[in-house]
């Protein structure tokens, strides 16, 4: 059954990828009888040739590798196991679609598409895994993807560089120096050091032109801003990282019933 939801005001888009591992896929994982074997078949399915020679496929062969043995050992059906795999992918690719931190951004993305599998209100949602189930799959995917997060993201996103180029307005750009001719430029070479000290020290000294000292200043202020908005971004990333350590130390803590109240009052 083909599970589709609008983009609704008031609920959340159920668009988990279907067909990244099919029930033809799983039956083929199924018959495996090792991990070799099993890792093998996914290999195949996923189109990795060579993991031993590529960094990022050898990666995701383990990423998914991984979450089928997960899901063999919490007894999931092959439907259920199948959505694993495409919400892990969701979430690796939300990861991957920028070089910037945007750890609780796909968080919040993965707990919604995740607990819209857990509650039977179509077609916003469909009870495919039950509650101790989604809750084991929450845990496992905090502790192996989102514990590592920043390792996923440093290698499978591109490193980004700011080049900088400034354009002065209103200044004449430098003159080229003109070329000097043979003759002139093997007189300067026949000169001897002493004679060339002579020469230097006879030149006046020039004074700083309009142009350099505005470059001056337009570095130094520059620098200046680039220290400060360096300084802003660490302390954003400082104050992420510690919400979202609270956060997960919050999930692997065990759930606590809250005590139950005497509805026999005594009198």
């Amino acid at each position: 059954m083909n599970l589709i939801c609008t983009n609704h005001k008031y609920c959340f888009p159920f668009s988990c990828d279907r067909k990244f591992l099919d029930i033809h896929s799983m039956h083929r994982l199924e018959k495996t009888d090792n991990i070799e074997e099993m890792r093998e078949v996914l290999a195949e399915l996923l189109k990795i040739g060579c993991p031993e020679q590529n960094l990022q496929d050898a990666i995701t062969l383990d990423l998914y590798s991984h979450a089928l043995i997960f899901c063999r050992q919490q007894g999931f059906s092959l439907e259920q196991t199948s959505v694993a795999c495409a919400l892990l992918q969701d979430l690796h690719k939300a990861c991957a679609a920028t070089p910037l931190g945007n750890v609780e951004e796909c968080y919040r993305y993965f707990t919604s598409v995740l607990f819209c599998h857990g509650v039977r209100r179509p077609p916003f949602s469909i009870d495919l895994f039950k509650e101790e189930q989604l809750l084991a799959l929450a845990d496992y995917v905090v502790n192996t993807y989102f514990r590592h997060f920043k390792l996923y993201k440093y290698v499978f996103t591109p490193q980004v560089r700011l080049d900088l180029s400034l354009t002065y307005m209103g200044l004449q750009p430098p003159k080229p120096r003109p070329k000097e001719k043979e003759g002139e430029e093997a007189e300067e070479q026949a000169l001897t050091p002493q004679e060339e000290e002579l020469e230097i020290m006879a030149q006046p000294e020039q004074e700083p032109s309009q142009v350099c000292v505005l470059r001056t200043y337009i570095k130094t202020q520059l620098n200046k801003e680039l220290g400060q908005l360096q300084q802003l971004v660490e302390e954003r990333l400082k104050a992420s990282e510690e919400r979202l350590s609270t956060k997960l130390s919050a999930l692997e803590r065990p759930h606590q019933l809250p005590p139950s109240k005497n509805k026999n009052k005594t009198k």
